[in-house]
């Protein structure tokens, strides 16, 4: 599929799966390392809750400036040097927990895992996005970031399985071990070099195209390497880029909402599973084990095989329709059953993700991947501070002893909402390649 880069391809691919495993084998465990810490034996409380939203508002409010920021940089000074900071900040928190897991070493976990996920939480994706897209041309693209997608879910199926045999203290050594080793793999193995020889792709950056408004910015844009280029992004850059085509605006809307009910699900479902049916560390093993199986599936097989026939518009809704539908039935299980069925769709929501970051590559020239992958992770992080202001609240409400109604589901069902809005968004989107617009600048108009 890669041809004579797929050796390198197969590098990152390794980095991204130790990177993304040393994650998920942590995730089955780290619900009751919270409620353990700070409920005082019991299996919910709204303190967890609330933690949990905090620390998804801290690490999303820095993770939308820094996203950018690291992708913007990658392009400047490549992409070797900037993933190795995601990789090496990430190696912390899980080894604190790896020593012990009182209430002590736990705040001292959930202070520098606030900290260092403003840049973990996205930095590897954001930046093997634009590795990709630099060596891969746009007919197989597709191909590529499902196969990306296809590996993290890989990852999540093995740490996960790993997880449910593991005991809590092993789960955190061998997750800091797997962090350490991706460090080592990347400084040894991965490569540097670009070698995108697609002769589509567009060769002027959308960002050097901004007028400028004034003497400074003329003297600034005239130079080689504008401020933008060699430094941190401005909003106006980010904007300009966002509104640069119906198309990535839309995306951008898309990407918003998808990411929204998917930061509500890592956040909240296990927390919904446990209040309604005293699920546990094994079965949220389980759950996750079908629903990551079921998107490794169509990762690495299903989008390499027809993602390029079908279309990633087509994908796309298809993928946030399953989205609606997994969370619709998880909101009304009437038995410890259901959400095991319904984790089955995993098969049909994993189409989303890729399909949206395949487009957005489409419409930016080789120069600004980074900053282009960048942007979209800034939006997907932005919904870690939307997140817990919409569910935090709606869940602690309904999962309180007190609870004013038995309503337990109401706020997954209101994530099921926002993959419908991400749906009905999809449907107006039509895909016109930068590469086929290079020459002919009025066949879409910037918004």
């Amino acid at each position: 599929m890669f041809g004579s880069d797929w050796w390198r391809m197969s590098h990152l691919f390794v980095v991204v799966f130790l990177s993304d495993f040393s994650t998920y084998v942590v995730n089955p465990a780290i619900n009751d390392v919270f409620v353990d810490a700070v409920c005082a034996g019991k299996d919910e409380c709204s303190l967890a809750l609330y933690l949990t939203g905090f620390q998804q508002a801290i690490t999303g409010l820095g993770a939308t400036i820094m996203m950018p920021v690291i992708g913007n940089l990658s392009d400047v000074y490549g992409r070797k040097k900037m993933l190795l900071i995601p990789l090496v900040l990430a190696v912390i928190p899980t080894a604190i927990l790896s020593c012990k897991r009182t209430t002590d070493f736990f705040y001292a976990f959930y202070a520098f895992k606030c900290l260092t996920g403003m840049i973990t939480g996205g930095g590897v994706i954001c930046i093997s996005l634009a590795y990709l897209a630099d060596n891969v041309s746009e007919r197989t693209r597709i191909s590529a970031f499902g196969v990306l997608s296809g590996v993290t879910s890989v990852a999540n199926v093995i740490g996960t399985l790993s997880a449910r045999f593991l005991s809590t203290s092993d789960i955190f050594l061998v997750s800091t071990a797997a962090s350490a080793v991706a460090v080592v793999y990347t400084a040894l193995l991965v490569k540097e070099e670009s070698h995108n020889d697609d002769s589509n792709s567009l060769e002027q950056p959308i960002l050097n195209s901004i007028k400028p408004q004034s003497h400074e910015e003329v003297n600034c844009e005239s130079s080689s390497h504008s401020n933008f280029m060699t430094g941190i992004p401005s909003p106006k850059h980010i904007i300009y880029l966002l509104k640069s085509s119906t198309t990535l605006s839309l995306l951008a809307s898309v990407t918003f909402f998808n990411s929204l009910a998917e930061t509500a699900i890592s956040a909240f479902l296990q927390y919904y599973l446990k209040a309604r049916f005293h699920f546990n560390k094994d079965q949220f093993s389980e759950i996750l084990l079908i629903t990551y199986a079921g998107v490794t599936v169509t990762s690495i097989f299903f989008l390499p095989a027809v993602g390029r026939f079908i279309g990633e518009e087509t994908l796309l809704m298809v993928g946030l329709f399953g989205g609606f539908l997994h969370m619709l039935i998880d909101s009304i299980a009437w038995s410890p059953w259901v959400p095991y069925a319904s984790a089955s769709l995993g098969m049909v929501f994993a189409l989303a993700s890729p399909n949206i970051k395949s487009l957005v590559s489409k419409q930016i020239g080789s120069n600004e991947q980074g900053i282009a992958q960048g942007c979209i992770m800034g939006i997907t992080s932005l919904t870690f501070i939307a997140s817990p202001i919409i569910f935090t609240p709606l869940s602690a409400i309904f999962f309180a002893d007190d609870a004013p109604a038995n309503l337990t589901g109401l706020s997954i069902f209101c994530i099921a909402l926002a993959y419908l809005i991400g749906f009905i968004l999809s449907i107006f989107i039509k895909i016109i390649p930068r590469a086929a617009k290079a020459g002919s600048p009025q066949v879409e108009e910037g918004m």
